[in-house]
């Protein structure tokens, strides 16, 4: 991981910051009823990468679990200070990867989106970006992701099914 790029975050009241390294494995924009609902929002930006590349600077973390849409547990760690969502662990990966919400990072506009997900239940005003591949429900990873971020993504699956994380 060294060469590696570096980018810092935080939350909404500056308690928490955290640093990430490298580039993600993929960047979803899921437009999910689920993800509406968890935000508050139209959908959610999350840059997946390995948990080992994230490390927290300041401040801690409280977490949430709610059911993610495969009925596995979807662990939302916030902010313990003013509860911004910082990143999730789903039920795929577990602990061993994480999705990072892009809108927390100083320069939010640093990972743009592989794909937009679940489509089909975005909002009915809501228009989707030029040159973003979008997808009624999911799409095959192999198909969409370079094959080095895929590999990424295959060894934590490998590393999960043998019982981590």
């Amino acid at each position: 991981m060294d060469n590696e790029p570096v980018h810092e975050g935080g939350c909404t009241c500056g308690a928490l910051r955290y640093r990430v390294s490298g580039e993600p494995i993929y960047v979803n924009n899921c437009h999910c009823r689920q993800c509406q609902n968890q935000t508050g929002s139209t959908s959610v930006v999350n840059a997946f990468f390995e948990t080992g590349r994230l490390t927290l600077l300041s401040g801690s973390v409280r977490e949430h679990e709610v059911k993610a849409g495969s009925g596995g547990p979807h662990r939302i760690l916030r902010c313990a200070a003013c509860g911004t969502a910082i990143w999730s662990h789903y039920p795929r990966a577990g602990r061993l990867g994480l999705g990072l919400r892009v809108g927390t990072l100083d320069d939010c506009a640093a990972f743009r989106p592989d794909a937009a997900i679940f489509v089909s239940e975005r909002m009915p005003w809501v228009t989707l970006p030029e040159g973003i591949p979008a997808f009624e429900r999911y799409y095959d990873p192999h198909v969409l992701i370079p094959a080095q971020r895929y590999a990424r993504m295959e060894a934590l699956l490998e590393r999960r099914k043998a019982g981590e994380g």
